[in-house]
């Protein structure tokens, strides 16, 4: 089902939980699929004694990703056509992450009709680890 312009107005919201108790394993497997062995992710002797972490913490794109999903399961495939974040805050084993999309606007663009999000991604704790924004077309 695809969201339809008519169906949406400024400020509503759309919230999934995206991850429930991360585990190690996932950050590890993220690892091997993105490439990316830098320590801090896996190794907990670098990450606490030589950086000075709690422990190993996400890669933020697995953070990144995860927010995706949740907007593509609110947009629909094939539908996202741009987003950006920043990291506000490390993902560390054991959280718990909610993802929030709020329509900021609903605008027609070359022919097409389009929703503006603001997106934020929150721990057990309720402290942001990511923010951003994305456009997805809609339905009119």
């Amino acid at each position: 089902m695809a969201l339809k312009a008519s169906e949406l107005k400024t400020g509503d919201t759309y919230t999934e939980r995206v991850v429930e108790d991360l585990k190690r394993t996932q950050i590890v497997q993220y690892a091997g699929s993105s490439g990316d062995y830098n320590p801090l992710h896996s190794d907990e002797i670098f990450a606490t004694k030589v950086a000075g972490y709690p422990t190993v913490f996400a890669h933020g794109m697995l953070s990144m990703g995860m927010t995706g999903k949740m907007l593509t399961n609110y947009v629909g495939d094939g539908r996202l056509k741009k987003f950006g974040v920043r990291f506000t805050s490390q993902v560390f084993p054991g959280d718990t992450l909610d993802s929030t999309a709020t329509v900021e606007a609903i605008r027609e663009e070359g022919g097409e009709h389009l929703v503006d999000l603001a997106v934020s991604t929150v721990n057990q704790e309720g402290r942001e680890v990511v923010r951003g924004s994305a456009t997805a077309r809609i339905d009119p």
